[in-house]
């Protein structure tokens, strides 16, 4: 069973069902952190520190209000470390214990979040994060079926051991996400960088807001020297299930895929949630867009006609079985903001990655859908050749 077969209605219900027999109560986590909403941004970072938790719920009463984010207060670099959790509460959906797991799946890729409460009434009883569900697909015999290559985010951004602090954390920032793989000039994997080790190398400053934590990074600290040197990587050619193993093994979140010793890509816990996400019972496409913010949602209609648009064009080759697309935002060396969107679109015989950046969020989706359409459209005649060699 590989990703080609998600499009086959009874291998996909044998897979669904194995998912679904997993309960919530198999894989929550009872034994969790909470802060007050009184709390200082300050206690919840230490918090997260600690307990390598990023979305920490917030309690008052006994009763759960909402979460406060590691990733969401990371983009708020003038929010000061004195601020009280209570202005950075953020709403996520809420887990029943009778929920099922590709649902739960679907709620963390739309909202892009590495955490869920589960409620009983009013009172938070547990949480569900993605490391509860990458156990979850480590048990799962059909994912022993799917490659790493399939799933994999390929090309993959990499920063060298050499470079700068600033430069690996201006592709977080651009990328939206919290780690980068180390590589030296062979193309080696060597290391691996988080917004953790930034915070860490920071931490023992008088600083004042979130960006004073950062401003170190703009020094001349080299990657090298705060990176993680003993890098976990994964095979290519090694299957999803044992990725997922891995990943539970050693705590970690993100796996760089290699090649013999060269980077080829980057595994996730994410990309293995967009799975178990894929694999929920629907009658239409999925299409889900995450990242977006408030002042941006009011384009949202217009991206979804692009995006129909494309799929229209991509029916007539493949059969789309679901696509999500993520939107995330950083400043550029002039403070002009940009937009770097990536989106994945799983088909009946493979899964596509494409990534595009500029200035104007509907012109970067509609740019990213074409590229998407036009290398649905050359699939047919020819494959990548990395993805051509025999399993």
């Amino acid at each position: 069973m590989g990703v080609k077969d998600l499009d086959d209605p009874k291998k996909l219900a044998m897979l669904r069902s194995q998912i679904d027999r997993i309960t919530v109560d198999d894989i929550m986590d009872t034994d969790f952190p909470s802060v007050s909403p009184e709390d200082r941004l300050s206690d919840a970072l230490s918090v997260m520190r600690d307990t390598n938790y990023q979305d920490i719920p917030v309690v008052e009463n006994g009763n759960y209000l909402g979460v406060i984010s590691y990733t969401a207060v990371l983009k708020k670099g003038s929010a000061k470390l004195d601020t009280k959790v209570r202005s950075l509460i953020r709403g996520l959906p809420t887990v029943s214990k009778n929920e099922k797991l590709t649902e739960i799946a679907e709620d963390i890729v739309k909202n892009c979040c590495r955490q869920l409460p589960v409620l009983s009434g009013k009172k938070l009883v547990g949480m569900v994060s993605r490391t509860g569900l990458v156990k979850a697909a480590s048990e799962i015999k059909a994912l022993g079926e799917i490659k790493v290559w399939e799933l994999m985010t390929n090309p993959v951004e990499s920063v060298n051991a050499k470079a700068m602090l600033s430069d690996a954390l201006d592709i977080m920032k651009r990328l939206d996400s919290l780690t980068v793989p180390v590589i030296n000039d062979a193309n080696k994997v060597v290391g691996v960088v988080g917004m953790k080790e930034v915070i860490d190398a920071n931490w023992k400053t008088d600083a004042k807001s979130i960006g004073d934590l950062q401003k170190k990074s703009k020094a001349q600290i080299t990657v090298e020297s705060v990176s993680v040197t003993v890098p976990i990587t994964v095979n290519w050619d090694d299957t999803v299930k044992d990725a997922a193993a891995l990943m539970i093994e050693k705590n970690i979140s993100t796996l760089p895929v290699v090649d013999g010793e060269a980077l080829v890509g980057i595994m996730t816990q994410f990309d293995i949630i967009e799975v178990l996400s894929a694999c929920r019972e629907r009658d239409m496409l999925f299409i889900q867009i995450s990242g977006l913010e408030d002042e941006e949602k009011n384009v949202a209609d217009a991206l979804y006609e692009i995006i129909g648009e494309q799929i229209v064009k991509i029916n007539k080759v493949y059969r789309p079985q679901s696509l999500n697309i993520h939107v995330a935002k950083y400043n550029d060396d002039g403070g002009l903001t940009k937009y770097s969107v990536t989106g994945r679109l799983y088909l009946e015989n493979t899964s596509i990655n494409v990534k595009e950046v500029d200035w104007d969020l509907v012109r970067t989706v509609s740019d990213l859908m074409k590229k998407m359409s036009e290398t649905v459209m050359t699939m047919k005649d020819s494959k990548v050749s990395f993805r051509q060699r025999k399993r």
